[in-house]
């Protein structure tokens, strides 16, 4: 066989370069349906993305996938590299600033995972329309001396309460996820942190928790929701630390076409009450802790 040219070589290399180019970096709308594929960057979290190929956002998504005519496939990632799994950018925070640095290789096309709508990530990120409500709790060990507070029609004095009993106490957390205390005004406040860094999942704050490593720690609802099924009579709610907060899916600011679609595809689902199925399935019990999110949006 004759062997081919340097020149050809130099094609045929620069082409195979460029296909995977195409296949790793994101994408809206129309490029994904002519690729063929939807990638979702899920979190095994909370019931959101379960590790077992099954979850909240997991079907959500898959639905979703069906809605435009592609395939579904699902990327797992964590809260540290899931934005820059999406944008092929790390997000670089100071104070109220962010900025994109970096380049990496871009792994998925929607974040999907039980994600919090915060004024950070919206510098750098496409939001949907809400697909759940959350809250960030203050959650001790059963045998803790702190009681609960009573609440009242008041959040924001709940919320002050709530934080004046941490007091000196260490307080389990885990940076750059919702979990963050520099989101709720619990940094350089006096407060004794306690970052969990043994890994990025969030399902292990309990357990450090348990195992002593803290006096206290912050969940949110629906992993707090789990949590005290999953440890029942072994931890307690004492009360709020935020307001409610919005969890939505998430895209790259160039993929509008793509929020879009999943904007339209959310309030078909629905209408039809696909959505309202799969939230009794995943989080049974929680409309009654968010009364009005679900009244608007279920």
């Amino acid at each position: 066989m004759k062997k081919p040219s340097l020149a050809m070589s130099l094609v045929r290399a620069a082409a195979l370069t460029l296909a995977l180019c195409n296949v790793a970096s994101g994408a809206d709308l129309a490029e994904i349906q002519q690729r063929g594929e939807l990638r979702h960057l899920g979190i095994r979290y909370a019931n959101f993305v379960t590790g077992a190929g099954d979850g909240f956002e997991v079907e959500l998504t898959r639905g979703f996938a069906e809605h435009i005519g592609v395939k579904y496939r699902l990327v797992y990632s964590d809260f540290y590299n899931v934005i820059r799994d999406l944008l092929g950018k790390d997000v670089v925070r100071k104070g109220n600033e962010v900025a994109l640095s970096g380049s990496y290789a871009v792994k998925g096309d929607i974040i999907a995972t039980g994600f919090t709508v915060l004024p950070w990530r919206t510098a750098v990120l496409l939001y949907s329309e809400p697909t759940f409500p959350s809250q960030v709790l203050l959650v001790a060990p059963a045998q803790s001396r702190i009681a609960p507070i009573k609440g009242s029609n008041n959040l924001k004095a709940d919320i002050q309460e709530t934080r004046a009993l941490i007091g000196r106490k260490s307080l389990l957390i885990m940076e750059r996820t919702c979990l963050d205390p520099a989101n709720y005004d619990l940094k350089g406040s006096g407060i004794d942190l306690k970052a969990y860094t043994k890994s990025t999942n969030l399902n292990e704050m309990v357990p450090a928790l348990l195992n002593q490593e803290s006096e206290l720690t912050l969940l949110d609802v629906p992993d707090a929701i789990l949590d005290l099924k999953k440890w029942a009579g072994q931890i307690k709610v004492i009360g709020p630390i935020s307001e409610h907060q919005i969890l939505a899916s998430a895209f790259p600011k160039d993929a509008p076409h793509l929020r879009d679609a999943f904007n339209a595809y959310l309030r078909q689902i629905r209408a039809d009450g696909t959505y309202d199925k799969l939230v009794d399935r995943y989080y049974p019990g929680i409309r009654r802790y968010f009364p009005e999110f679900f009244a608007k949006h279920g």
